[in-house]
């Protein structure tokens, strides 16, 4: 077997941003969206701390979780109890704590610290989180391409979308990078004003939200949501009772879930960046012309079976074959065609490795 050596310039590292619908089927929008059935118990489940949403019916063939909605509370309302001997203790304060320090880290000036969304002082005390399913959004969500239509229970409707394109200095917490959700559309904030509102495309309570690109994670902001329409909301209020009695699922997710369900249009993509290695391979003119293969020679004479490959040798390459230096076989790569090879033709063959 013949082996060229590869020099350092033979190699070129390259890396490319990949975005991609982050939706089943690479569908660009969500417009269908359905939650699988939920028998009524007693006992506190997995449905009060969040609801999966697929994009068909999640017995259906195919279904796939495409993100889950939580509801917060920083003092446990809106959920049951987990020990009603234990006040305040209940799957929305171990959401909002756990997102609390998803988001800010563990060094928080004070255990009632709460959100703090954009425009305003007040720090607000409820949450709603929409995790987008881990398989969907790779390694990133593409900032930009954030768009939410959300309705309210009497038919207003609002179109929420981050405000990467507005600013100019990205925040990073925890987290990693934090944009204000904000009314507008692909990244923009729509500069219509609402009544007491704080900043463009914002609300008297803040902003809508934050946008956390980098886990996958979009926190609504309740307070904003809660607005009737003249101040920005869509009077879209959560279940803040004190330990209520539904205990098998979360009043406050499948309001938000109604609320997106039936505006039917959720838009997002996902972003990655892929390693490419290029290996360059130069064969030249008087390289690889003769096959290795010992079943070419006449065993008892040791000249050539076929004697006009004497003067006028030719092979045909079909396979690179990458090795280390301990001639232990890395990986391969296949052409297309076979490629034919005599003493009048040197080739370059661009081996490209994905990581």
């Amino acid at each position: 077997m013949s082996y060229t050596k590869l020099d350092p310039t033979d190699f070129v590292v390259s890396t490319d941003s990949i975005t991609a619908p982050a939706w089943s089927s690479n569908q660009p929008t969500l417009s269908t969206l359905f939650t699988a059935s939920v028998a009524a118990t007693t006992a506190i489940t997995q449905n009060a701390f969040y609801l999966n949403v697929y994009q068909t019916a999640s017995t259906a063939a195919g279904a796939a979780i495409q993100f889950s909605i939580a509801y917060g509370h920083l003092y446990g309302s809106g959920s049951p109890y987990f020990n009603t001997l234990v006040p305040g203790v209940s799957p929305s304060l171990t959401t909002y704590r756990q997102y609390r320090t998803l988001v800010y880290g563990t060094e928080l000036t004070s255990s009632n610290q709460g959100f703090n969304f954009g425009g305003t002082s007040t720090n607000a005390n409820d949450i709603w989180a929409i995790n987008v399913d881990r398989n969907r959004y790779k390694e990133s969500l593409f900032p930009g391409t954030f768009n939410l239509q959300l309705t309210g229970p009497g038919g207003s409707t609002i179109q929420l979308t981050d405000n990467s394109n507005d600013v100019t200095t990205v925040t990073y917490l925890d987290c990693g990078r934090v944009f204000d959700i904000v009314n507008g559309a692909n990244g923009k904030a729509n500069a219509t004003s609402f009544t007491g509102q704080t900043g463009i495309g914002r609300t008297s309570a803040g902003s809508y939200g934050f946008f956390l690109p980098d886990i996958g994670t979009i926190i609504l902001n309740p307070a904003a949501l809660a607005l009737p329409a003249t101040a920005g909301g869509i009077a879209l209020t959560p279940n803040t009772a004190t330990n209520p009695n539904t205990l098998y699922y979360s009043v406050s997710n499948n309001l938000l879930y109604n609320a997106i369900s039936a505006s039917r249009n959720f838009q997002l993509n996902s972003q990655e960046s892929v390693s490419s290695d290029y290996v360059f391979v130069r064969i030249k003119n008087a390289d690889y012309n003769y096959t290795t293969n010992p079943t070419i020679i006449e065993p008892t004479s040791g000249s050539l079976i076929y004697s006009t490959l004497v003067n006028s040798p030719q092979t045909y390459i079909t396979t690179v074959g990458l090795y280390n230096t301990n001639n232990e076989l890395l990986a391969v790569g296949k052409l297309s065609r076979p490629l034919l090879k005599d003493f009048t033709k040197e080739a370059l063959i661009r081996v490209k490795l994905d990581w």
